[in-house]
Formats: structure tokens, sequence, C-alpha cells
């Protein structure tokens, strides 16, 4: 009779993605993105150990919404005191802190759990092309860039 064999947390091989958000819509992005942290991509997936990769994002102003979600989408924060309810649309959003939108939405889609902020960890989002992390990334023969 077989066994399942279950994979260590030490034996994980953690692998760099690049990803460029240029003209990307923010949800489809943000589902990619998710997925690749979750380690949904490798073959010995197991939900509950943390099985994830790095993923770096690029030009992360550059980042689309569909319809009229730009003048509409609302980003809602509370500061816990009585009154402290803030908000911001999308917009203004995109121009002080555009790092935030993408952060939101990859979290947002994360399971809720205490996997969730290691998780995020690993992801780094970069505004404009420069990308500081290239010393990071293997090729497919296992060789660093």
């Amino acid at each position: 009779m077989k066994k399942t064999s279950q994979p260590k947390i030490s034996e994980v091989k953690r692998f760099w993605h690049l990803v460029d958000a240029k003209d990307k819509v923010l949800g489809r992005l943000a589902s990619e993105v998710s997925g690749l942290l979750m380690g949904k991509n490798k073959l010995d997936y197991v939900p509950h150990l943390d099985m994830g990769d790095y993923v770096v994002i690029l030009n992360v102003e550059k980042i689309k919404v569909t319809g009229n979600k730009a003048d509409q989408k609302t980003y809602y924060s509370h500061s816990g005191y009585p009154g402290g309810l803030k908000e911001i649309i999308f917009k203004d959003l995109k121009q002080k802190r555009p790092k935030e939108i993408i952060k939101l939405a990859v979290k947002g889609m994360l399971p809720k759990n205490r996997l969730r902020s290691p998780r995020m960890k690993r992801l780094r989002l970069v505004v404009g092309d420069t990308n500081k992390y290239k010393d990071k990334f293997v090729n497919v023969n296992g060789k660093k860039n």
C-alpha cells in the first residue's frame, strides 16, 4: 500500500517571480500574485504549509481598473476613535501611495489565517522600472541571471 507523501517546510524551494503591472487590470493581477504567494503553482502544494514564492511587481503606478472604478472605488480606514473614519477614492490613492492599492488587493485575496502575514512579507512592490532584486532571480537552468 502506498502512502501519501507530505512535503516538509525545510524542503520548500522558493523562487522569485517578476511581474510587470503596466496596463494590467488590478483584480486579475492580484489573483495571479496571490496564487504565487500561496504556492498554488507548485506540484506538491498543500494548503496548511507556507510554500509560496517571492513576487516582485514593477510599475505599480501604472495599474488600471475597468469601468468607472477610478472615480467610484473608495478605500476606508478607521483610526479606532469616534469619528475616525477616513475615506479616499482610487484616483487620489493612486497619486499619493500607488503601492497601497496592490497591497490591499493582494491581501484581500489571500486566506484569512496565520499564514497571511508571512506571505505578504514576500511581496515586493516597486514604483517604476528599476529592479533592485534582479540578482535574486534564477533562470530555468538554476543559474542566477
